[in-house]
């Protein structure tokens, strides 16, 4: 038996003033895969990364998602007075996980600024404190708009790393992405 398709989209449209953004649009991510969105800026690549994540709906089409998933927005979800430690501390205690959060900061080159509030830290140290949150918890689907934007060249290689280690543990990724990344799609996606 194969392993059960992560998230469906079928139809997905997407409308903004008059303007149609896209449609008819349908995904299917699968264990293993890594789908990128692409387009010009405003071709809608960020409003169907949140129909996806559930975080909007669809102006027309359905999406079915076979269990939970992280979603990291290109804003990072970072408050200005928390600290990268105290960042990743909040979402154990959400999710109820007991991971390693010194070895994930270790692990992302966030031990050093652990403890400076974000607001302190620079746009590459912040996208590796969002991104972090991928080890907070393992979830089979991640969701990411525009993963690479910020992070230097280490940064760029290592992020490269995890996706293909969480797909080859069966996980799967859809991506937003504007310019060029350092992983190959299975599938992309133009708008």
């Amino acid at each position: 038996m194969s392993d059960p398709v992560l998230l469906t989209g079928h139809g997905l449209g997407a409308v903004r003033g008059e303007r149609i953004l896209f449609r008819d649009v349908s995904i299917d991510a699968a264990p293993g895969e890594l789908i990128l969105l692409r387009g010009v800026n405003g071709s809608g690549k960020t409003t169907l990364l949140r129909q996806l994540a559930g975080l909007s709906e669809p102006q027309a089409g359905e999406v079915e998602r076979a269990g939970l998933h992280h979603w990291i927005g290109h804003t990072n979800g970072l408050k200005a007075h928390e600290t990268p430690r105290s960042h990743l501390k909040h979402w154990a205690q959400i999710w109820g996980s007991d991971a390693d959060l010194p070895a994930i900061l270790s692990d992302m080159g966030m031990t050093r600024p652990a403890d400076v509030p974000c607001r302190m830290l620079s746009a590459g140290q912040k996208r590796r404190t969002a991104l972090s949150r991928l080890k907070v918890q393992d979830r089979k689907l991640w969701l990411l708009d525009e993963p690479f934007n910020a992070l230097d060249t280490d940064g760029q290689a290592h992020l490269a790393e995890m996706i293909e280690t969480h797909r080859a543990a069966g996980g799967a990724v859809i991506a937003a992405l504007h310019g060029t990344a350092p992983v190959s799609a299975t599938q992309e996606v133009v708008l």
